[in-house]
């Protein structure tokens, strides 16, 4: 087929996610590698997003794809029920990579499903029914993940597609705060406010919270946040769920968002990073404690690809590619770097309200006004299709050869643990020269 035949027939025959599908004209990608993917022009771009936050060691890894081929030849697939060897090896591994006292492991295909699993369990094991979430929060998109998210994407299937019991705490967004409070005079009362709602609803099984917000804002709390967290649920006998779906493996400079501050969920989910994105794999992890309940009691969950061995086996290349490489002490050191290059075009662009990041974890912020905070466009804007100025942006980067998400009135910068010096350069560059037209806009 002509790449016009692909695209056309992608457009009209399949879905385009999260938008209208009018005029939707998706770029046809043919080839990738390393950090820059290539589309059918031959053109080559920077993944400065990789892709969707996930492909985390890079494009073509040969490790990986060795361990996928080695798999298919030795064993395609097992149903859930029987015992595999990569499923044991997998098992050990995670052992030593996740937060201590994590050591039973459910294998679903996606983060929407490691979520969906976390919160069934937390109810089973609990009894109690309901989810307490934040605002500016994703968790996926079926039920129960949908219904645990505080972005405008839950609007839509409301009230039929989602679950009932999740009720929305303020999140933790030292630059906005939902409380008009500053830190550190505020004493963390985003976290009290959930000690309060604990107190005034009955039957709260868990929270479930990314440990740094992703796509809605790359939302870094204050060292206080979750320890605070955690004791509150401790004293409430609540569950803890750390979804580290985006934030994990490396992301932002530690094996996981929480090792930053020491904190052990009760339950923990992930998925993109943990085979970089290769084969679709997700994870809900749990204590033991929780695992032992199940001994006596029926364990209602499961699906055909569960523990498929296709996932699995990438999952323990990437892991050790993680490793080996000293990935996770790149993401510090490129980080640091790459912090040093965006504080540059703050101090350099009105448009810019603020830079915040950890690792390779990073988000650049628009504001018509740095003192008011004031936002080109709202979350109305993007679910009523209305032109965002992010997205204008985001299209003048692709021009210059740059792939960076977008989303309401921030970037997501969020390149393969990979990247070099040479192209955070070449990435902020024209960074720089785009953000003209946030400026520009200032002026109109």
């Amino acid at each position: 087929m002509t790449p016009e035949e692909v695209v056309a027939i992608t457009a009209k025959h399949t879905y385009g996610t999260w938008r209208f599908q009018k005029n939707w004209t998706p770029l046809q990608i043919v080839d990738a590698e390393g950090c820059y993917f290539t589309d059918a022009a031959g053109k080559k771009y920077l993944d400065l997003s990789s892709q969707l936050m996930c492909v985390s060691i890079g494009h073509k890894n040969k490790a990986v794809i060795q361990a996928i081929e080695d798999q298919a030849k030795k064993l395609a697939y097992a149903a859930p029920g029987f015992a595999t060897e990569v499923r044991a090896e997998l098992s050990k591994l995670l052992l030593e990579v996740l937060p201590k006292g994590l050591e039973k492991f459910y294998f679903s295909t996606s983060g929407t499903e490691a979520n969906e699993a976390a919160i069934k369990i937390a109810r089973m094991y609990t009894g109690k029914y309901k989810i307490i979430s934040r605002y500016n929060s994703y968790h996926g998109s079926t039920a129960a993940s949908i219904a645990a998210t505080g972005d405008p994407r839950r609007w839509a299937v409301e009230p039929s597609g989602k679950i009932d019991g999740v009720i929305f705490a303020p999140e933790c967004n030292c630059y906005r705060c939902p409380l008009n409070h500053s830190y550190p005079d505020c004493e963390i009362a985003c976290a009290n406010y959930i000690e309060h709602m604990i107190k005034n609803e009955s039957n709260v099984a868990a929270i479930i919270l990314e440990p740094v917000v992703g796509t809605n804002g790359i939302l870094i709390p204050p060292k206080e946040y979750l320890p605070r967290l955690r004791k509150i649920c401790d004293d409430y006998n609540v569950l803890l769920i750390a979804d580290e779906v985006m934030s994990g493996w490396g992301r932002t400079g530690k094996w996981f968002a929480v090792d930053h501050w020491d904190v052990q969920p009760d339950i923990l989910t992930t998925a993109k990073g943990i085979t970089s994105a290769y084969v679709p794999l997700g994870l809900t992890a749990t204590t033991m404690k929780i695992a032992d309940y199940f001994n006596d009691h029926y364990f209602s969950h499961g699906h055909t690809y569960e523990a498929h061995p296709l996932t699995l086996a990438p999952a323990i290349a990437a892991i050790n590619e993680l490793r080996n490489n000293k990935l996770i002490d790149r993401a510090v050191e490129m980080g640091e770097y790459l912090n040093e290059k965006l504080s540059t075009l703050k101090a350099k662009h009105p448009s810019i309200g603020d830079v915040r990041g950890i690792g390779l974890f990073y988000a650049v912020e628009l504001v018509k006004n740095q003192k008011t905070k004031e936002s080109f466009n709202t979350k109305e804007d993007k679910v009523n299709g209305k032109p965002l100025l992010v997205d204008k942006i985001a299209a003048e980067m692709m021009k210059r050869g740059v792939y960076i998400q977008s989303w309401v009135s921030h970037f997501i910068i969020a390149p393969p643990l990979i990247i070099s010096k040479e192209d955070i350069d070449f990435a902020v560059k024209n960074l720089d020269e785009a953000l003209t037209i946030a400026d520009d806009a200032l002026k109109a």
